[in-house]
């Protein structure tokens, strides 16, 4: 039963081609470790390489689920770049495809000095057709950078702009969950069409790889989806595009900015100094790759007691302010510590949507207020590039 299940999905993987080396998925050695199981779960591991379509994962993935008896299916998506990969060679003759051994990765620091070398970055690329393009970033995890993302363009969007939102957070993207939608998006003309929710459209790498798969990926990959994304995705005209980054300073700050021009990042805090410590160090990312900081964002500042009415300001005080004034930006926000803030983004149902009347709904669309301000501003605050 496993062998005639293997076959099956080996005959289905032989139909995806690969246009750029012109040959099929494995012929091109792009597929490895297919794994089946008895009750019919699939795994196999997806070589992909700063030139291949990132929609191949999605045409893989559903060219195996088509398969008889299949179940499940897990794709395991990785760097091309980490191993002795086809992207680097010409394919290999069909039968020679299907019995070729699995390569183990090489250890990092130990590939040859010529596979290390750097590449130049690339220029940026205008796309008027997004309109503000606005990178919401965080030095650090569990601050609510995304609950921010997401409740802002809400909030855009139900002001009246054009707004898209893009999932940036490659090693955790967790649009799909906050804004409700998750889908293996539909490509026409070779475009990619986003989703929608609440008035805003959305692309996410959530919505092509599985909800437990980690991203092991490295420069090059993650530039090749993020450029994918800006140029490949069917946004339409926008007023206001906005990027929900990984946290910290890494790969995906810098693919962005090299990618496009980049019209300000707006920093997400909480009070306590390590989190805005760390927020400094992300500000100052922004800053030495002139890309002006709009303001910062202050999550979780204070919660209110529902019986006295007071503000109780439980994570410490002052750090968002402290750090503007660091930075010379506009502290551009105080977002209150509120419950349902945190239900509704694990049931899809941003605060703005689910309780607008609230104080943090509030905050969050006057937030969305000021930054509109800011950026119909020839003159809007931000931090001047370091020399």
């Amino acid at each position: 039963m496993t062998a005639n299940l293997q076959e099956r999905v080996t005959d289905a993987l032989s139909r995806i081609r690969n246009n750029r080396l012109g040959a099929n998925v494995l012929e091109a050695e792009m597929i490895r470790d297919i794994a089946t199981t008895t009750d019919g779960k699939v795994r196999l591991s997806l070589f992909l390489s700063p030139d291949d379509n990132a929609t191949v994962v999605r045409e893989v993935r559903h060219a195996v689920q088509q398969v008889e008896g299949v179940t499940d299916v897990r794709v395991d998506v990785k760097d091309a770049s980490q191993s002795n990969s086809p992207s680097t060679r010409p394919p290999l003759s069909p039968p020679a495809a299907k019995s070729a051994p699995s390569r183990a990765l090489p250890v990092m620091g130990q590939e040859p000095t010529s596979k290390r070398a750097g590449v130049p970055a690339p220029t940026p690329v205008a796309y008027p057709h997004l309109g503000n393009i606005i990178a919401i970033s965080s030095g650090k995890g569990g601050v609510g950078k995304s609950t921010v993302a997401s409740n802002l363009a809400i909030a855009l969007a139900q002001q009246g702009a054009r707004v898209g939102l893009m999932d940036a957070d490659i090693y955790g993207p967790n649009i799909p969950r906050m804004m409700g939608v998750n889908a293996p998006p539909p490509v026409e003309n070779e475009k990619i069409i986003p989703l929608q929710a609440y008035g805003v459209k959305i692309m996410s790498l959530g919505f092509m790889i599985e909800r437990d798969q980690p991203a092991i990926w490295r420069g090059p990959i993650i530039m090749k989806i993020i450029t994918q994304f800006l140029r490949d995705v069917r946004w339409g005209e926008l007023d206001y595009f906005l990027v929900d980054m990984p946290p910290g300073t890494g790969d995906a700050q810098l693919s962005l900015v090299q990618a496009t021009m980049v019209h300000g990042a707006i920093i997400v805090t909480t009070p306590q100094e390590v989190a805005s410590g760390d927020a400094l160090r992300g500000a100052k990312m922004f800053q030495r790759v002139a890309v002006p900081v709009l303001g910062v964002v202050e999550n979780m500042s204070f919660f209110i007691c529902p019986h006295c009415n007071n503000k109780h300001r439980i994570f410490g005080s002052g750090g968002g302010q402290r750090l503007a004034d660091e930075l010379d930006v506009p502290l551009l926000g105080e977002i209150p510590f509120f419950a349902g803030v945190l239900s509704g983004g694990d049931r899809g149902e941003p605060i703005v949507v689910g309780e607008p009347n609230t104080p943090a709904a509030q905050a969050l669309l006057e937030l969305a207020v000021r930054v509109r301000g800011l950026l119909s501003s020839r003159d809007a605050p931000g931090v001047t590039a370091a020399p």
